[in-house]
């Protein structure tokens, strides 16, 4: 088989013989996809057959398929919770997978207002190392020369903790920008960054952006690609350039270091780098004192070819704002993963956002998917569903993901939906639809319905000393802003006009409801300044009312009209913002403490 057959691609070959392995790979798997799945269901259920929680559905060692979706029930991670606090609180022995777990990687899913804990194994590590080396052989069929410069990513660790038995629980890319795998890589030309592995490893968000900019500055005519995990990732690293860009350019024109970097290994890398470049300050003052902000991204890298970030799902909304700041360069999707599994990656990844499709790649877990009915009630006790097979799989037809990992995760449902877009060879190709349940979100946050209700309820208690309650209330995630941040909509019954409350009260109100929001929502608000104030907007009375009227008269049953507890439509947006008649912000950062033990015995 000639190596340029391996991926239909314009562009022709593979860039090395690296790459022509990278890719021949992806085609073994994906042609032979199902026979894969049934090896890696196999392998997970001998290594696990003597832990407790396979025991307990007596498979009596079975590994084939039917045995085991007739024994395994389908679970959340509620179900395993009790489990997984065990190990979380030292019982070593093999309760989920026989393997000792290494660490807990901490998802942005939340349950009961904190994070998700995933367990994790150390292979695992070789596992997404191994979707990792897929991406650029990839990507070098389709942007040529990458091998001639440099990525200006914005990349960062979050802060850490350990559970009460002393494993670590983090973020899954902390765990992967700390692990030798990334620090101690080996030398690839078509994937070098600007940034040094001392910045991305500051835990200090602002330190770690500063030097990280920085060093993107210096070496401007050497990038080709500018990304960040997600959209909001990027658009925050502008923002930072908006407001710093006067200090930049003064180390740049004196050769010197902020002060504000004191970490001794920053201070000592960036040593190596800054020098005094008097022209390049000009410059810098030049394009950023310009209150026209228009392509900022490709006047000052001039040779970048493409934005790397996350544009699916939630951080679609972001898309204009990159599309201001870059020209409208090409925006890359290239990988699809989670806390408890990386997934796979996007074999066309130049096309437009709302044309991408991820790849699954049949060696990274075993996969199943629950056919997803949009207007079901989600009851799953009384009669099991049927789950499908990844080669069985119908295009067009939405489906939630369910997941069987090594680590000890059985038939667990991750809460994504997905849309079958097509084949590459036997494997399914996927447009991410959305996280199930997932009302809010801006950053790695996601708010679901139930929460928003109880930070409302908890907000709407400052008003009962002046007799006043929510009648009605929406909300909205506003990106216009950078960082972007919650909009709720409040509708309210004021009993007594003369006892009102005041402007400080409803600002408190603000605050009130973002205490009562989860653990990683506080967290980008307060360490990673990544989510702005949330803001109430007080609407006339009357206002919820006219919003049926209209929904009515675009066809809604009025029997069944529910209020939207999340608005996107933009003429429903323009009724609500034309009957504000007061807007309020949080006026101080909710409570976040990244020492506090959350994971408690």
């Amino acid at each position: 088989m000639a190596v340029d057959s391996l991926l239909s691609s314009p562009l022709g070959p593979p860039a090395c013989e690296k790459d022509a392995k990278a890719l021949q790979f992806i085609e073994e798997m994906t042609r032979n996809a199902d026979a894969v799945q049934e090896n890696v269901l196999a392998q997970i259920l001998t290594r696990n057959a003597n832990t407790e929680y396979l025991r307990g559905f007596n498979l009596d060692g079975a590994t084939d398929r039917e045995t085991f979706k007739s024994k395994i029930p389908m679970v959340t991670y509620e179900d395993l919770q009790p489990l997984i606090q065990r190990i979380a609180n030292g019982d070593r022995s093999p309760i989920l997978s026989a393997h000792p777990v290494s660490e807990f990687l901490t998802s942005s899913g939340t349950s009961a207002g904190e994070r998700k804990l995933m367990p994790t194994l150390r292979e695992e590590l070789d596992r997404r190392q191994l979707l990792y080396s897929l991406l650029m052989p990839v990507m070098n069929l389709y942007v040529k020369g990458l091998d001639k410069g440099k990525g200006l990513y914005f990349l960062f660790i979050k802060s850490e903790t350990k559970t009460p038995g002393g494993l670590l629980a983090r973020p899954v890319l902390t765990s992967y920008y700390k692990s030798d795998h990334f620090k101690t890589r080996p030398y690839d030309p078509y994937n070098v960054y600007t940034s040094p592995n001392e910045t991305i490893l500051c835990p200090d968000s602002f330190q770690s952006m500063y030097t990280q900019m920085l060093c993107g500055l210096y070496e401007r005519e050497q990038v080709l690609r500018v990304g960040a995990v997600f959209a909001s990732g990027l658009l925050r690293a502008i923002r930072f350039l908006q407001l710093n860009w006067q200090q930049l350019a003064a180390d740049i024109q004196t050769g010197s270091l902020n002060q504000k970097v004191t970490d001794p290994s920053l201070r000592e890398c960036l040593a190596q780098i800054v020098r005094p470049d008097p022209n390049l300050a000009e410059f810098i003052a030049r394009e950023c004192g310009e209150d026209n902000w228009e392509r900022i991204i490709t006047r000052i890298w001039p040779n970048t070819k493409y934005l790397d970030v996350i544009v699916t799902g939630a951080m679609a909304q972001y898309i204009p704002t990159l599309d201001y700041y870059s020209g409208g360069l090409p925006k890359a999707c290239t990988m699809y993963a989670s806390s408890e599994c990386y997934f796979g990656l996007n074999l066309n990844p130049m096309c437009k956002p709302s044309e991408v499709s991820y790849t699954i790649m049949p060696n990274m877990a075993y996969f199943e998917f629950l056919p997803h009915e949009p207007n079901s009630n989600g009851s799953t006790h009384n009669s099991p569903p049927k789950l499908v097979d990844l080669a069985d799989l119908e295009i067009g037809k939405e489906y939630e993901l369910v997941i069987t990992t090594y680590a000890g995760l059985y038939r667990y449902q991750v809460g994504d939906i997905l849309r079958v877009t097509g084949f590459h060879n036997s494997a399914p190709q996927f447009h991410f639809v959305r996280r199930k349940n997932v009302l809010l979100s801006i950053d790695a946050d996601k708010t679901d319905e139930a929460e928003l209700q109880g930070a409302v309820e908890n907000a709407s208690r400052l008003l009962r000393e002046f007799n006043t309650s929510v009648v009605e209330y929406t909300s909205y995630a506003d990106t216009q802003t950078i960082p972007g941040h919650y909009v709720i909509y409040w509708e309210l019954l004021v009993k007594d006009s003369t006892n009102s409350p005041s402007d400080h009260v409803l600002d408190q109100c603000c605050l009130a409801m973002e205490e009562s929001l989860n653990s990683v929502y506080r967290q980008c608000r307060v360490a990673d300044h990544s989510i702005g104030p949330l803001e109430i907007r007080v609407v006339k009375n009357g206002t919820f009312e006219e919003l049926m009227d209209y929904a009515i008269s675009r066809g809604a049953s009025i029997n069944q009209y529910k209020v939207p507890r999340c608005v996107t439509f933009t003429p429903i947006m323009e009724l609500l913002d034309s009957r504000v008649v007061s807007t309020h912000f949080s006026q101080s950062l909710p409570q976040w403490n990244p020492e506090r033990r959350r994971y408690k015995k």
